[in-house]
Protein backbone atom coordinates (compact mmCIF):
# COMPACT_ATOMS: atom_id res chain seq x y z
CA UNK A 1 0.00 0.00 0.00
CA UNK A 2 1.61 3.37 -1.00
CA UNK A 3 2.13 6.06 0.62
CA UNK A 4 3.00 9.89 -0.59
CA UNK A 5 5.26 12.40 1.63
CA UNK A 6 4.56 15.75 0.19
CA UNK A 7 7.60 17.92 0.61
CA UNK A 8 7.78 21.88 0.57
CA UNK A 9 5.79 24.37 2.31
CA UNK A 10 3.17 23.50 4.48
CA UNK A 11 0.29 25.51 6.47
CA UNK A 12 0.86 27.26 8.99
CA UNK A 13 3.05 28.69 6.60
CA UNK A 14 1.39 31.28 4.44
CA UNK A 15 1.92 30.50 0.59
CA UNK A 16 -0.22 29.26 -1.86
CA UNK A 17 1.79 26.09 -2.54
CA UNK A 18 1.24 25.32 1.66
CA UNK A 19 -2.39 25.53 1.18
CA UNK A 20 -2.09 23.33 -2.12
CA UNK A 21 -0.42 20.82 -0.08
CA UNK A 22 -2.89 21.16 2.61
CA UNK A 23 -5.98 20.90 0.18
CA UNK A 24 -4.49 17.49 -0.48
CA UNK A 25 -3.83 16.14 2.25
CA UNK A 26 -7.36 17.11 3.50
CA UNK A 27 -8.65 14.17 1.29
CA UNK A 28 -5.50 11.66 0.92
CA UNK A 29 -6.39 7.92 2.22
CA UNK A 30 -5.54 7.66 6.41
CA UNK A 31 -2.95 6.75 7.28
CA UNK A 32 -1.48 6.96 3.55
CA UNK A 33 0.56 10.34 3.55
CA UNK A 34 2.49 12.77 5.35
CA UNK A 35 4.32 15.65 5.05
CA UNK A 36 7.94 16.37 5.61
CA UNK A 37 8.11 20.43 5.99
CA UNK A 38 10.38 23.82 6.44
CA UNK A 39 11.45 24.72 9.70
CA UNK A 40 8.64 27.28 11.03
CA UNK A 41 11.52 29.38 12.47
CA UNK A 42 14.00 29.58 9.60
CA UNK A 43 11.93 29.43 6.48
CA UNK A 44 11.21 32.83 6.55
CA UNK A 45 7.80 33.21 5.50
CA UNK A 46 4.90 34.72 7.58
CA UNK A 47 2.68 32.17 9.40
CA UNK A 48 -1.10 31.92 9.80
CA UNK A 49 -2.44 31.48 12.93
CA UNK A 50 -0.47 30.78 15.77
CA UNK A 51 1.96 28.11 15.16
CA UNK A 52 2.04 24.38 14.27
CA UNK A 53 -0.78 22.32 13.45
CA UNK A 54 -1.94 19.49 15.43
CA UNK A 55 -1.00 16.76 13.73
CA UNK A 56 1.22 13.83 13.97
CA UNK A 57 2.03 13.44 10.08
CA UNK A 58 4.05 16.59 9.84
CA UNK A 59 7.82 16.93 10.32
CA UNK A 60 9.20 20.38 10.14
CA UNK A 61 12.70 20.45 10.24
CA UNK A 62 13.79 20.94 6.54
CA UNK A 63 16.61 23.94 7.05
CA UNK A 64 15.71 27.30 5.45
CA UNK A 65 15.44 27.79 1.52
CA UNK A 66 18.92 28.11 1.60
CA UNK A 67 19.96 24.75 3.44
CA UNK A 68 17.75 22.08 2.20
CA UNK A 69 19.65 18.65 1.18
CA UNK A 70 19.12 15.36 1.24
CA UNK A 71 20.36 14.55 4.60
CA UNK A 72 17.17 16.61 5.66
CA UNK A 73 15.09 14.48 3.79
CA UNK A 74 16.36 11.53 5.12
CA UNK A 75 16.24 12.84 8.82
CA UNK A 76 12.09 13.42 7.88
CA UNK A 77 11.61 10.55 6.84
CA UNK A 78 13.77 8.66 9.84
CA UNK A 79 11.72 11.17 12.43
CA UNK A 80 8.14 9.87 10.96
CA UNK A 81 9.25 6.22 11.61
CA UNK A 82 8.68 5.61 7.84
CA UNK A 83 9.66 2.62 5.77
CA UNK A 84 11.65 3.88 2.73
CA UNK A 85 9.48 0.72 1.09
CA UNK A 86 6.03 1.80 -0.53
CA UNK A 87 7.02 5.35 0.02
CA UNK A 88 7.09 8.10 -2.42
CA UNK A 89 8.09 11.45 -2.00
CA UNK A 90 6.73 13.92 -3.76
CA UNK A 91 8.09 17.70 -3.83
CA UNK A 92 6.03 20.85 -5.03
CA UNK A 93 8.68 23.16 -7.04
CA UNK A 94 8.37 26.73 -7.24
CA UNK A 95 11.66 28.74 -7.75
CA UNK A 96 11.22 30.63 -5.50
CA UNK A 97 11.05 27.89 -2.63
CA UNK A 98 13.92 25.96 -3.59
CA UNK A 99 16.19 28.87 -5.17
CA UNK A 100 19.16 27.08 -5.66
CA UNK A 101 18.57 24.80 -8.57
CA UNK A 102 22.02 22.78 -8.03
CA UNK A 103 20.99 22.49 -4.63
CA UNK A 104 17.96 21.20 -5.52
CA UNK A 105 18.81 18.43 -7.94
CA UNK A 106 21.79 17.55 -6.10
CA UNK A 107 19.19 17.06 -3.00
CA UNK A 108 17.11 14.60 -5.48
CA UNK A 109 19.93 12.71 -6.74
CA UNK A 110 21.11 11.87 -3.12
CA UNK A 111 17.64 10.47 -2.40
CA UNK A 112 17.49 6.46 -3.48
CA UNK A 113 13.66 6.78 -2.77
CA UNK A 114 11.08 6.92 -4.95
CA UNK A 115 10.66 10.94 -6.28
CA UNK A 116 8.32 13.04 -8.09
CA UNK A 117 8.13 16.95 -8.49
CA UNK A 118 4.96 18.81 -9.26
CA UNK A 119 6.03 22.01 -11.13
CA UNK A 120 3.76 24.81 -10.07
CA UNK A 121 5.08 27.47 -12.33
CA UNK A 122 6.46 26.33 -15.93
CA UNK A 123 6.03 28.21 -18.68
CA UNK A 124 4.69 27.03 -21.87
CA UNK A 125 4.69 30.36 -24.29
CA UNK A 126 7.92 31.79 -23.15
CA UNK A 127 10.27 33.28 -26.51
CA UNK A 128 13.19 31.83 -24.43
CA UNK A 129 13.30 28.67 -25.79
CA UNK A 130 12.08 26.76 -29.01
CA UNK A 131 9.69 24.62 -27.01
CA UNK A 132 8.23 27.52 -24.76
CA UNK A 133 9.58 26.83 -21.60
CA UNK A 134 11.72 29.17 -20.21
CA UNK A 135 15.51 29.49 -20.07
CA UNK A 136 15.72 28.43 -16.39
CA UNK A 137 13.35 25.92 -16.16
CA UNK A 138 14.75 24.32 -19.37
CA UNK A 139 18.10 24.22 -17.48
CA UNK A 140 16.42 22.76 -14.77
CA UNK A 141 14.42 19.82 -16.38
CA UNK A 142 17.69 18.81 -17.85
CA UNK A 143 19.68 18.28 -14.96
CA UNK A 144 16.31 17.20 -12.96
CA UNK A 145 15.03 14.47 -15.36
CA UNK A 146 17.67 11.46 -14.85
CA UNK A 147 16.96 11.76 -11.13
CA UNK A 148 13.61 11.44 -10.94
CA UNK A 149 10.62 8.99 -11.37
CA UNK A 150 8.65 11.39 -12.91
CA UNK A 151 7.12 14.90 -12.87
CA UNK A 152 4.05 16.63 -13.42
CA UNK A 153 2.67 19.69 -14.73
CA UNK A 154 -0.87 21.01 -14.69
CA UNK A 155 -1.44 22.37 -18.09
CA UNK A 156 -1.57 20.95 -21.63
CA UNK A 157 0.62 23.30 -22.60
CA UNK A 158 3.19 22.42 -20.52
CA UNK A 159 2.85 19.03 -20.59
CA UNK A 160 3.24 19.77 -24.48
CA UNK A 161 6.43 22.13 -23.94
CA UNK A 162 8.15 19.56 -22.15
CA UNK A 163 7.99 16.58 -23.68
CA UNK A 164 8.88 18.67 -26.82
CA UNK A 165 12.22 19.98 -25.28
CA UNK A 166 12.57 15.95 -23.85
CA UNK A 167 11.54 13.37 -25.84
CA UNK A 168 13.65 10.50 -24.28
CA UNK A 169 11.50 11.65 -21.18
CA UNK A 170 8.10 11.76 -22.40
CA UNK A 171 7.11 8.72 -19.93
CA UNK A 172 8.59 10.47 -16.93
CA UNK A 173 6.17 13.51 -17.80
CA UNK A 174 2.31 13.30 -16.64
CA UNK A 175 -0.50 15.99 -16.39
CA UNK A 176 -2.50 16.22 -12.97
CA UNK A 177 -4.95 19.36 -13.52
CA UNK A 178 -5.05 21.42 -10.37
CA UNK A 179 -7.69 20.78 -8.08
CA UNK A 180 -10.35 22.77 -7.64
CA UNK A 181 -12.51 23.40 -4.12
CA UNK A 182 -16.03 22.39 -3.51
CA UNK A 183 -18.59 25.34 -1.88
CA UNK A 184 -21.71 23.90 -2.29
CA UNK A 185 -22.96 26.07 0.60
CA UNK A 186 -21.63 28.76 -1.21
CA UNK A 187 -22.52 28.03 -4.87
CA UNK A 188 -26.94 27.58 -3.18
CA UNK A 189 -26.32 31.81 -2.58
CA UNK A 190 -27.74 34.13 -4.70
CA UNK A 191 -25.21 36.48 -5.72
CA UNK A 192 -27.41 39.21 -3.87
CA UNK A 193 -27.49 36.53 -0.58
CA UNK A 194 -23.50 36.29 -0.85
CA UNK A 195 -23.00 40.02 -1.00
CA UNK A 196 -25.10 40.65 2.01
CA UNK A 197 -22.95 38.35 4.18
CA UNK A 198 -20.08 39.54 2.37
CA UNK A 199 -21.06 43.20 3.19
CA UNK A 200 -21.58 41.99 7.06
CA UNK A 201 -18.43 40.60 7.59
CA UNK A 202 -16.51 43.79 6.43
CA UNK A 203 -18.65 45.89 8.27
CA UNK A 204 -19.11 43.93 11.43
CA UNK A 205 -16.52 41.16 12.09
CA UNK A 206 -13.59 42.13 9.37
CA UNK A 207 -10.59 44.44 11.26
CA UNK A 208 -11.17 46.41 8.02
CA UNK A 209 -10.52 50.23 8.79
CA UNK A 210 -13.08 52.69 9.84
CA UNK A 211 -12.89 55.12 6.90
CA UNK A 212 -13.29 52.34 4.65
CA UNK A 213 -16.23 50.63 6.41
CA UNK A 214 -17.97 53.69 6.81
CA UNK A 215 -17.66 54.30 2.82
CA UNK A 216 -18.81 50.92 2.20
CA UNK A 217 -21.89 51.37 3.97
CA UNK A 218 -22.44 55.04 2.92
CA UNK A 219 -21.66 54.13 -0.83
CA UNK A 220 -23.83 50.38 -0.31
CA UNK A 221 -21.49 48.65 -2.77
CA UNK A 222 -23.00 45.36 -1.90
CA UNK A 223 -26.16 46.24 -0.85
CA UNK A 224 -27.67 48.10 -3.77
CA UNK A 225 -29.14 45.40 -6.20
CA UNK A 226 -28.33 47.71 -9.30
CA UNK A 227 -24.63 48.53 -8.71
CA UNK A 228 -22.35 46.24 -10.71
CA UNK A 229 -18.99 44.97 -8.51
CA UNK A 230 -15.73 44.37 -10.33
CA UNK A 231 -13.55 42.72 -7.52
CA UNK A 232 -9.86 40.77 -7.32
CA UNK A 233 -8.69 38.95 -4.46
CA UNK A 234 -5.90 37.07 -3.58
CA UNK A 235 -2.31 38.15 -1.79
CA UNK A 236 -0.94 42.00 -2.80
CA UNK A 237 1.87 41.89 -5.48
CA UNK A 238 2.83 43.18 -8.52
CA UNK A 239 2.82 40.59 -10.63
CA UNK A 240 -1.16 40.38 -10.22
CA UNK A 241 -1.40 43.90 -11.98
CA UNK A 242 -4.65 44.91 -9.96
CA UNK A 243 -3.88 48.51 -10.55
CA UNK A 244 -5.50 47.37 -13.84
CA UNK A 245 -8.81 46.08 -11.68
CA UNK A 246 -9.19 50.12 -11.77
CA UNK A 247 -8.46 50.97 -15.04
CA UNK A 248 -11.06 48.53 -16.01
CA UNK A 249 -13.54 49.50 -13.90
CA UNK A 250 -13.42 52.69 -15.45
CA UNK A 251 -13.49 52.08 -19.00
CA UNK A 252 -16.54 49.87 -18.33
CA UNK A 253 -18.22 52.77 -16.69
CA UNK A 254 -17.86 54.98 -19.59
CA UNK A 255 -18.89 52.04 -21.71
CA UNK A 256 -22.20 51.25 -19.78
CA UNK A 257 -22.84 54.72 -18.00
CA UNK A 258 -26.56 53.85 -16.96
CA UNK A 259 -25.01 52.11 -14.50
CA UNK A 260 -22.93 52.10 -11.31
CA UNK A 261 -19.69 49.84 -11.44
CA UNK A 262 -17.53 49.72 -8.35
CA UNK A 263 -13.74 47.41 -8.20
CA UNK A 264 -13.44 46.16 -5.38
CA UNK A 265 -9.94 44.74 -4.38
CA UNK A 266 -9.58 42.63 -1.00
CA UNK A 267 -6.20 41.09 -0.45
CA UNK A 268 -3.12 41.53 2.16
CA UNK A 269 0.93 41.71 1.59
CA UNK A 270 2.56 38.20 2.35
CA UNK A 271 6.18 39.37 1.33
CA UNK A 272 7.79 42.11 2.91
CA UNK A 273 9.65 42.74 -0.46
CA UNK A 274 5.99 44.01 -1.76
CA UNK A 275 5.62 46.19 1.31
CA UNK A 276 5.21 49.48 -0.88
CA UNK A 277 2.89 48.24 -3.65
CA UNK A 278 -0.50 48.90 -1.88
CA UNK A 279 0.55 52.19 -1.67
CA UNK A 280 0.40 52.52 -5.43
CA UNK A 281 -2.79 50.92 -5.03
CA UNK A 282 -3.97 53.38 -2.50
CA UNK A 283 -3.17 55.97 -5.45
CA UNK A 284 -5.76 55.12 -7.20
CA UNK A 285 -8.72 54.34 -5.03
CA UNK A 286 -11.03 57.15 -4.31
CA UNK A 287 -13.83 55.10 -1.61
CA UNK A 288 -16.30 56.01 -4.29
CA UNK A 289 -16.17 53.74 -6.88
CA UNK A 290 -12.48 52.12 -6.38
CA UNK A 291 -11.49 50.37 -2.97
CA UNK A 292 -9.10 48.82 -1.99
CA UNK A 293 -9.93 46.46 1.46
CA UNK A 294 -6.47 46.00 2.92
CA UNK A 295 -7.18 42.95 5.02
CA UNK A 296 -6.67 38.86 5.09
CA UNK A 297 -9.90 36.65 4.26
CA UNK A 298 -10.67 34.02 6.70
CA UNK A 299 -11.15 30.63 4.73
CA UNK A 300 -14.67 30.42 4.84
CA UNK A 301 -15.27 34.23 4.07
CA UNK A 302 -12.52 33.85 0.84
CA UNK A 303 -14.77 32.01 -1.72
CA UNK A 304 -17.76 34.03 -0.31
CA UNK A 305 -16.18 37.13 -1.11
CA UNK A 306 -15.46 35.43 -5.00
CA UNK A 307 -18.85 34.39 -5.11
CA UNK A 308 -20.13 37.88 -4.40
CA UNK A 309 -18.36 39.60 -6.94
CA UNK A 310 -20.44 40.03 -10.44
CA UNK A 311 -17.42 39.38 -12.08
CA UNK A 312 -14.13 38.26 -10.87
CA UNK A 313 -10.99 40.30 -12.95
CA UNK A 314 -7.73 38.14 -13.25
CA UNK A 315 -4.79 39.90 -15.34
CA UNK A 316 -1.80 39.00 -13.95
CA UNK A 317 1.77 39.36 -16.06
CA UNK A 318 2.56 36.04 -14.31
CA UNK A 319 0.16 32.99 -15.86
CA UNK A 320 1.75 29.81 -15.56
CA UNK A 321 -1.12 28.51 -12.81
CA UNK A 322 -3.26 30.51 -10.53
CA UNK A 323 -4.35 28.74 -6.91
CA UNK A 324 -6.93 31.75 -6.57
CA UNK A 325 -9.41 30.19 -9.27
CA UNK A 326 -9.63 26.83 -7.84
CA UNK A 327 -11.45 29.28 -5.25
CA UNK A 328 -13.18 31.10 -7.44
CA UNK A 329 -14.32 28.18 -9.88
CA UNK A 330 -15.65 26.25 -6.70
CA UNK A 331 -17.70 29.00 -5.56
CA UNK A 332 -19.38 29.05 -8.53
CA UNK A 333 -18.45 32.46 -9.76
CA UNK A 334 -17.74 34.26 -12.97
CA UNK A 335 -13.94 35.29 -13.75
CA UNK A 336 -13.17 37.29 -16.69
CA UNK A 337 -9.34 37.20 -16.79
CA UNK A 338 -6.09 36.95 -19.21
CA UNK A 339 -6.02 34.21 -22.11
CA UNK A 340 -2.19 33.42 -21.19
CA UNK A 341 -0.15 30.47 -20.80
CA UNK A 342 -1.74 27.77 -17.64
CA UNK A 343 -4.33 30.02 -16.46
CA UNK A 344 -5.86 30.98 -20.17
CA UNK A 345 -6.21 27.44 -20.35
CA UNK A 346 -7.80 26.68 -17.26
CA UNK A 347 -9.99 29.57 -18.06
CA UNK A 348 -11.25 28.56 -21.41
CA UNK A 349 -11.98 24.97 -20.10
CA UNK A 350 -14.20 26.25 -17.12
CA UNK A 351 -15.74 28.04 -20.09
CA UNK A 352 -14.98 31.64 -18.38
CA UNK A 353 -14.99 35.08 -20.23
CA UNK A 354 -11.44 35.77 -21.20
CA UNK A 355 -9.05 37.18 -24.21
CA UNK A 356 -5.59 38.31 -24.86
CA UNK A 357 -6.08 42.11 -25.48
CA UNK A 358 -8.13 44.01 -22.41
CA UNK A 359 -9.96 46.26 -24.72
CA UNK A 360 -11.84 43.09 -25.73
CA UNK A 361 -12.12 41.41 -22.40
CA UNK A 362 -14.31 44.52 -21.13
CA UNK A 363 -16.70 44.25 -24.17
CA UNK A 364 -17.13 40.75 -22.72
CA UNK A 365 -17.37 41.98 -19.28
CA UNK A 366 -20.28 44.13 -20.66
CA UNK A 367 -21.90 41.37 -22.41
CA UNK A 368 -22.14 39.35 -19.38
CA UNK A 369 -23.53 42.08 -17.29
CA UNK A 370 -25.79 42.94 -19.91
CA UNK A 371 -27.31 39.51 -20.66
CA UNK A 372 -27.96 37.25 -17.32
CA UNK A 373 -28.07 34.26 -19.53
CA UNK A 374 -24.46 34.49 -20.27
CA UNK A 375 -23.36 34.75 -16.24
CA UNK A 376 -25.86 31.69 -16.11
CA UNK A 377 -24.10 29.73 -18.97
CA UNK A 378 -20.38 30.49 -17.57
CA UNK A 379 -21.35 29.26 -14.15
CA UNK A 380 -23.11 25.98 -15.06
CA UNK A 381 -19.82 25.39 -17.14
CA UNK A 382 -17.68 26.13 -13.97
CA UNK A 383 -19.84 23.43 -11.88
CA UNK A 384 -18.81 20.55 -14.31
CA UNK A 385 -15.40 21.63 -14.16
CA UNK A 386 -15.47 22.22 -10.32
CA UNK A 387 -16.98 18.52 -10.44
CA UNK A 388 -14.24 17.05 -12.76
CA UNK A 389 -11.07 18.62 -10.92
CA UNK A 390 -12.27 18.31 -7.66
CA UNK A 391 -9.39 17.41 -4.61
CA UNK A 392 -10.73 14.00 -4.17
CA UNK A 393 -10.23 13.39 -8.19
CA UNK A 394 -6.66 14.83 -8.21
CA UNK A 395 -5.76 12.96 -5.14
CA UNK A 396 -7.18 9.85 -6.96
CA UNK A 397 -4.61 10.56 -9.44
CA UNK A 398 -1.61 10.96 -7.31
CA UNK A 399 -2.24 7.58 -5.70
CA UNK A 400 -2.38 5.59 -8.90
CA UNK A 401 0.87 7.48 -10.22
CA UNK A 402 2.05 6.59 -7.17
CA UNK A 403 1.16 3.11 -7.43
CA UNK A 404 2.42 2.50 -10.93
CA UNK A 405 5.88 4.11 -10.14
CA UNK A 406 6.27 1.66 -7.33
CA UNK A 407 5.20 -1.26 -9.66
CA UNK A 408 7.54 -0.21 -12.68
CA UNK A 409 10.33 -0.22 -10.07
CA UNK A 410 9.38 -3.45 -8.79
CA UNK A 411 9.35 -4.95 -12.35
CA UNK A 412 12.60 -3.18 -13.30
CA UNK A 413 14.63 -4.50 -9.63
Amino acid sequence: MVSIYFVGPYPPIMCGIADYTSFLTRVCPAGQWGILSFDLDRYGAPLVGDGKLATDRVWYGIPGRDGYSAEAIRQGLKESEVEDKGVVLWFQHEFGIWPDDDRFVAMLKGLDVPKVVSFHTLHFQSPETPSGLGHRQYELLSMLLPYVEAITVFSHGVYRAVTLAFPECSNKVYLIRHGVHSYPDVCSLSRQEAKEKVNDFLLYRSDLDQETKNALEKQRVLLDMETVVLGETGFLRPAKQSELLYSVRDRLQEVMPERKIVAVRVGSVRDAAYSMYPGQLYQERDNLSKFLLEIWLPHEVFPLTQRAFDINFHWPSECTQSGVLAHVLGAGAVVAGRDLEGVGETLKEAGQLLDTDLGRLILKIKDAIINPEVRKRVEEATSQYAGLFSWENQVRCHYEMAESILRTLSLGA
